[in-house]
């Protein structure tokens, strides 16, 4: 019994190749819609400027961290921030900045009230959503900064 095969026709080629094609589309597709839902947006205006700053900013990072200080924030149910100070001198002024970080909504301005020692709470409201919350802490001519991710 011999078996009668099928010749490779056009159609078969053209199949082969449609379906190559589709699984490339699709998966470039794929990985575009990954990379922008997950890229947090410009990390710096101008490289070229930023790489004049580097070390710097590398001597202002480590003179922030000798101050020992540290902050840990809270989003409230109300949309406030509270944020808890530690380490840091009495009296100091906290502001803060929040971003979104695909850029899609305006950023917005933090001042900060003291509800007690080491404690603070925004005056503003912060819209629900993923934000970058950049702080800033300073006391006696000494700044501290601190930049995390709320959701």
């Amino acid at each position: 019994m011999a078996q009668r095969s099928q010749p490779f026709t056009g159609r078969h080629m053209a199949a082969v190749l449609v379906t190559f094609f589709g699984i490339v589309i699709a998966v470039n597709f794929t990985m575009a819609r990954f990379a922008t839902a997950t890229f947090g947006g410009i990390v710096v205006e101008n490289s070229y400027v930023a790489s004049q700053e580097f070390n710097r900013w590398l001597d202002e990072a480590e003179a922030e961290r000798a101050l020992g200080w540290d902050a840990l924030t809270a989003w409230r149910p109300d949309g406030r921030l509270a944020v808890a100070l530690s380490g840091v001198p009495e009296g100091a002024e906290v502001t803060g900045v929040a971003r979104h970080p695909l850029g899609r909504m305006p950023d917005h301005a933090f001042t900060f009230v003291s509800t007690g020692k080491d404690q603070v709470l925004s005056r503003e409201v912060l819209p629900d959503g993923r934000w970058l919350l950049r702080l800033e802490v300073v006391s006696a001519g000494k700044t501290w900064r601190r930049e995390e991710e709320l959701r």
